[in-house]
């Protein structure tokens, strides 16, 4: 695992909200005086155990309760970003959820400040650099998104870009054309979760109708032998976070994870841990796991890091030193 810890990583699909531990959660109550229902860390825990996607978020949604003032959110990221600093993430962009704040009362300025906040101290502390991205939650309305969005704007929120997450199936991402199309004109980054639940048609609906530059998730793409080659011929990333996948029964075990066939088709494809909290590993974690169950070499693995420093939406420069550290992190076999 040092070994692996060592190598240098982006981090791509990483909700921050999910890196929300249970003693987080338990400190920021006793902050709040909030009366959590768990009872204890150990039956908080106990419930990590998930059927599905919306079973979890059930449970994620539920746990946000404690998130209520600029300080919780700048904790929440100086904690994850000391966490991902220690197995090697150098850069994450980081998602966020803005509707599950403001819709529980929270300002919007108030996240947004906190977060801001807790990654320009913690790139201070640890030298892993972070950005923004708001993603919006598909089973809400899309006038609400737009709303948000513009809200968002008006704040002057140092954002990248825009994503979409939540409960896939049945909320497909062509209802959301419309702020995509709208994050396009403002000259914002624009990703997508897309085909983990919902089958290879809601990835083409991302491509085609939202224009993503980057689908999370995107597993099920292999299903579909001519969206698999599509994706590899137009060298769009997929952010794979396999012990999520794993954990949510999106596959029914690690070794089973299509990950191989996605490499073997010469897609671009990344590791990210999703939400690290409730899934069992940080990126390394996930690194580490693909290697043994996947039987991934030093070469696998250093392409895949190579792979998600090329998806990024950083600058050149950026992406050429840190594909000298993943040079080095090879030579030093």
């Amino acid at each position: 695992m040092d070994r692996i810890a060592a190598l240098p990583k982006v981090e791509l699909h990483l909700h921050i909200e999910g890196t929300l531990e249970p003693e987080l959660i338990a400190d920021l109550a006793a902050r709040h005086g909030i009366d959590l229902p768990f009872g204890s860390l150990a039956a908080l825990r106990s419930r990590y155990r998930f059927e599905d996607l919306q079973d979890f978020l059930d449970l994620y949604y539920a746990n946000l309760v404690v998130l209520r003032t600029p300080d919780d959110f700048a904790e929440l990221a100086r904690a994850y970003l000391r966490r991902a600093a220690a197995g090697g993430v150098r850069h994450a962009e980081i998602f966020f959820d803005p509707q599950a704040h403001v819709s529980r009362g929270v300002a919007l300025s108030d996240v947004v400040d906190g977060l801001v906040e807790g990654c320009r101290a913690g790139a201070v502390e640890t030298g892993t650099t972070s950005a923004l991205i708001a993603c919006f939650l598909r089973d809400r309305s899309v006038e609400e998104a737009l709303d948000v969005l513009e809200q968002l704007v008006a704040l002057g929120a140092p954002i990248i870009g825009i994503g979409l997450d939540s409960a896939e199936v049945g909320n497909p991402p062509s209802r959301f054309a419309p702020v995509f199309d709208r994050a396009r004109e403002l000259g914002l980054h624009r990703v997508a979760h897309a085909g983990e639940e919902g089958g290879p048609e809601y990835v083409r609906e991302a491509l085609d109708l939202l224009g993503v530059e980057r689908v999370d998730h995107g597993i099920r793409s292999v299903e579909d032998a001519d969206l698999l080659r599509r994706l590899a011929a137009e060298r769009v990333p997929l952010t794979v976070c396999p012990l999520s996948n794993v954990r949510l029964h999106a596959v029914p075990e690690l070794a089973a994870h299509p990950l191989p066939r996605l490499m073997a088709a010469g897609v671009v494809a990344t590791i990210s841990s999703d939400d690290p909290a409730y899934f069992g590993g940080y990126a390394e974690d996930n690194y580490a796991a693909v290697a043994t169950q996947l039987g991934l070499t030093d070469d696998d693995l250093a392409g895949l890091a190579r792979n998600a420093v090329q998806a990024s939406f950083l600058p050149p420069e950026r992406k050429r030193a840190l594909d000298d550290e993943i040079d080095g992190w090879l030579a030093a076999r």
